[in-house]
């Protein structure tokens, strides 16, 4: 591997000693002064950034570039082949409501999406309603949240951040004059929903602590400063959300954490009326409805009374609440209810049995019921919510590690499918040149952990590959088996891509998420290093042939397990990682710590969260290992994973790092948590961890299998 100049060497963070007792054990911190003080004005205004802080980032920045750059020529040869990839003028199918049909496109070269509709059953006459390339010029960052045409389809609100930070500002444009309103509504979340006559627009604010807590209800063509309160959470650990039922007929106010929520109605025939609770909140007791009209009820999913993988229910509209909850499907465990979706005649179940997706129909009039059939070892399956309710028309999106996206539009009474649109990539792609398995390691525990695997036909399975290994394992979160094209990349030049389908996700059902969290994460990270061995005793690879990916709380995932085995990985990729567990858990000031109590644990109040979470943080267990080789990153506006956790982790890393191992961390200084919002810009960023990896396994000479 080639060595950066001399010239340049890694900076190293100055150690400033912070101590601070919790339960009688004293904390020591040398790298807490990362933290800027004013961090919460940095998420809005990023230049704000205490200069020295700024240095410290910079200079690792310069130390990043100036390892990779030996990999110059090899990363622009991965961004375009990325960029291959990608269909230039690629569009969505268009979805009907009343004498529209609305959709979103690229233009060649573009960034970012253009909003369009045009005349139903037509493919002339093409309206463009919001031109996303031209609202992003001149901005560092620019990423459209969230846009919502008013029932009428005179008004499109649409919510835009233009700083990383997720904090939105909604404006709303009148699509006759294509101008847009004076009124602009500020620190949105991004979640929005009409009333039916188009008069008002509900959203959701952001407080100082980047929390959604309020909705408040818009007269359209007022000032902002009239915005009426709608409601307010009291709780800091219950976040907002809003949405409106399929028949249009309620919007729904969410109240929720990770495992029990409360809803309200609000009427969106009359949207200053008072919103109607639905059943209070009851401890780790999850519900969502969907509203019948045509029989005058409610369908509700939720797991009271033990049904942990869902069951479904029926309530009166006029008396919702749990007393008047009557079952039609029972829970059947291992079967986990994800979504409902309800249209006139027919309830539509995304579900998930066997760690894979499928879909259940069940025809409302009469009970009958079916399932829609999918044959290939993994796949990944999502629902496409349309904007018309009468109609017994399903669109769904399948695709497969091998099998690029599909969009078809299912009948729900011949039970037809109709291709409406396959991905393209434009470079050329031949699914029979790759081999998809889903193999099951033997956990610890006698657990069978699913692994997902992708390989070129004619890579080897002699146990030299290097292999790719990505897991995440928290909030219930899966990773599906869907088409990547980016992965192709790596594949091509002889990687095997695995994925670990850990628990701390609901892979295999509620349960597997519960027996990952709280007294039971240490299963999350005995099974991802479970899932590497296996694949080692399959002969797929060897002991130091691997590389280990993760990001956000897969970030804490690979950092406790490179603290645990490091002799087993040659690389690690850390994206903005969760890995100073401890101190955010413990500073209840932060966006997500109340929240996220009941994932973790809360150690300002239990000795025993304290002591748990503090023998896996990885930021607090950071010690003199044969660490292989890591790539962090990191987005300064990011209020998800602040930006200083990851600078923390990797300048305590630097004292403890073997001298022949690379430490790298990139942080994007005009972004937040996903990274760059352009479609583009996003690909630069995977080229770098690819050339990383390429690079650190003296790779990057290899020549890629096919196109």
């Amino acid at each position: 591997m080639t060595e950066p100049s001399s010239r340049t060497e890694p900076p190293l963070a100055p150690r400033r000693r912070q101590t601070s007792v919790v339960h009688g054990i004293t904390l020591v911190d040398d790298y807490a002064w990362l933290r800027d003080p004013s961090w919460q004005e940095v998420m809005r205004e990023p230049e704000r950034l205490d200069p020295e802080i700024r240095a410290y980032l910079e200079g690792e920045n310069r130390w990043t570039n100036a390892v990779l750059a030996p990999t110059d020529g090899l990363r622009q040869q991965l961004f375009q082949e990325l960029k291959g990839r990608l269909k230039d003028d690629d569009a969505s199918v268009p979805l009907p409501d009343g004498p529209w049909q609305y959709y979103s496109r690229f233009r060649q070269g573009g960034q970012h999406p253009l909003l369009c509709r045009q005349p139903r059953d037509s493919e002339s006459g093409e309206e463009m309603l919001l031109d996303c390339d031209r609202l992003a010029e001149g901005k560092a960052f620019f990423d459209l949240h969230a846009a919502a045409h008013s029932p009428d389809h005179r008004l499109l609100a649409y919510a835009v951040d233009e700083a990383g930070s997720e904090y939105c500002r909604i404006r709303i444009r009148d699509l006759a004059s294509d101008r847009d309103l004076p009124e602009v509504l500020v620190d949105g979340s991004g979640d929005l929903a009409w009333s039916n006559d188009g008069r008002f627009l509900f959203y959701v604010v952001l407080d100082a602590q980047h929390r959604p807590c309020k909705v408040l209800r818009h007269r359209i063509g007022s000032e902002p400063a009239d915005d009426v309160l709608i409601y307010q959470e009291a709780d800091a650990g219950f976040f907002l959300g809003l949405s409106t039922t399929s028949s249009r007929r309620f919007i729904v106010v969410s109240a929720h954490d990770h495992v029990t929520s409360e809803l309200h109605l609000i009427d969106a025939d009359l949207p200053e009326s008072s919103p109607q609770l639905v059943a209070p909140r009851v401890a780790e007791e999850r519900y969502s409805l969907e509203h019948d009209a045509p029989r005058n009820c409610f369908l509700i999913l939720t797991n009271r009374e033990g049904a942990e993988d869902f069951k479904l229910m029926e309530a009166p509209e006029d008396r919702p609440g749990r007393e008047s909850w009557s079952e039609i499907l029972p829970h059947e465990a291992g079967r986990l209810r994800l979504d409902l979706l309800l249209l006139r005649d027919h309830l539509i179940l995304l579900e998930r049995r066997h760690a894979l997706p499928c879909l259940f129909v069940m025809r409302l009039s009469d009970g009958a019921r079916h399932e829609v059939a999918f044959d290939e070892a993994a796949y990944a399956l999502g629902l496409v919510p349309g904007y018309e309710y009468d109609t017994a028309s399903l669109r769904f999106v399948y695709s497969s590690p091998t099998t690029p996206q599909r969009t078809w539009d299912y009948d729900l009474n011949t039970r037809a499918r109709v291709l409406r649109k396959e991905q393209e990539v434009p470079s050329g792609h031949n699914p029979a040149d790759y081999v998809v398995e889903r193999l099951e390691a033997p956990a610890e525990d006698g657990e069978k952990i699913p692994i997902t695997l992708l390989r070129h036909r004619s890579t080897a399975l002699d146990g030299a590959a290097p292999l790719l290994l990505y897991g995440y394992g928290s909030y219930g979160l899966s990773i599906p088996a869907a088409f990547q094209p980016n992965r192709l990349s790596l594949v091509n030049r002889g990687f095997i891509h695995a994925v670990a389908h850990i628990r701390g996700g609901t892979d295999k059902g509620w349960a597997w998420y519960r027996s990952g969290k709280l007294e039971h994460k240490e299963n999350s990270f005995s099974d991802f290093t479970a899932a590497a061995r296996h694949l080692i005793a399959e002969g797929y690879t060897q002991q130091g042939r691997i590389a280990i990916q993760g990001g956000s709380a897969g970030g804490m995932l690979v950092g406790t397990v490179l603290n645990r085995a490091p002799e087993l990985f040659h690389a690690a990729v850390a994206e903005v990682p969760f890995v100073d567990v401890l101190n955010t858990m413990l500073d209840a000031s932060l966006p997500l710590t109340p929240p996220e109590w009941n994932e973790w644990g809360n150690p300002l109040e239990s000795p025993q969260a304290f002591e748990r979470i503090r023998g896996y943080c990885p930021y607090q267990n950071v010690a003199k290992r044969p660490y292989p080789h890591i790539l962090v990153t990191a987005g300064l506006t990011d209020p998800r994973v602040t930006y200083w956790e990851p600078a923390k982790w990797v300048a305590k890393l630097r004292s403890c790092m073997p001298a022949e191992r690379q430490l790298l961390l990139k942080t994007y200084m005009s972004a937040g948590h996903a990274g760059a919002a352009g479609r583009f810009d996003k690909l630069e960023e995977v080229a770098l961890v690819y050339a990383f990896l390429l690079l650190v396994f003296d790779m990057t000479e290899q020549r890629a299998l096919t196109p």
